[in-house]
C-alpha cells in the first residue's frame, strides 16, 4: 500500500512561537492545556528538547483509552516538528503513522501520513480532528493569562 496524507489548518490567536515550543519541547503542559484529551506524556528516551527524545502520550480518543510511543524529528529553522509513532494503538490500524506540526503566525498546519494496513482500513480523520482540537487546546491554554 501506498503512503497517503491528511491535512488540516488550524487558526491561532497566541503568538506562533508560543505555540510552538509547547509542540517542540513543552509537551509537559498539553496535559492541562487538553486535560479531557491528553492524560499524561513521559519522556521515555532523551529528553523534552531534543532531536530523537522518544515519548509515551497516554489519551483518550473517541471514549476510547489509547498509548502512543513516538519519536520527535525537530526543523527549528521551519518550526515543524514531525512525531514518528514506534508504538501504539495506531500502529494496529497503519503499517506507518507519522504526525507532521507546522507552526506558522495565525495557523498551524496539521499533516498526518499514513499507510493503511489493509483496503479496508479508514483515513485517521478521528486522529486529525483529535489533533486540530488538542492545537486549539493549547492555543486557549496559551492565551489564558493564568496560564
Amino acid at each position: 500500500m501506498a503512503t497517503e496524507k491528511i491535512e488540516a489548518e488550524v487558526e491561532i490567536k497566541s503568538p506562533a512561537e508560543k505555540v510552538y515550543s509547547v509542540v517542540r519541547s513543552q509537551n509537559h503542559v498539553v496535559p492541562k492545556a487538553a486535560s479531557d484529551k491528553i492524560h499524561h506524556v513521559e519522556v521515555h528516551e532523551g529528553d523534552w528538547e531534543t532531536h530523537g527524545s522518544i515519548k509515551l502520550w497516554k489519551y483518550t480518543i473517541d471514549g476510547k483509552a489509547e498509548v502512543l510511543k513516538e519519536k520527535v524529528i525537530l526543523d527549528d529553522e521551519k518550526e515543524i516538528v514531525t512525531l514518528v509513532a514506534v508504538e501504539g494503538h495506531c500502529l494496529d490500524l497503519y503499517k506507518t503513522y507519522k504526525i507532521i506540526v507546522d507552526v506558522n503566525p495565525g495557523v498551524v498546519k496539521i499533516t498526518i501520513e499514513y499507510e493503511k494496513r489493509t483496503v479496508d482500513t479508514p483515513a485517521p480523520n478521528h486522529y486529525l480532528q483529535f489533533l486540530v482540537n488538542i492545537v486549539k487546546d493549547i492555543d486557549a491554554h496559551i492565551l489564558n493569562p493564568t496560564n
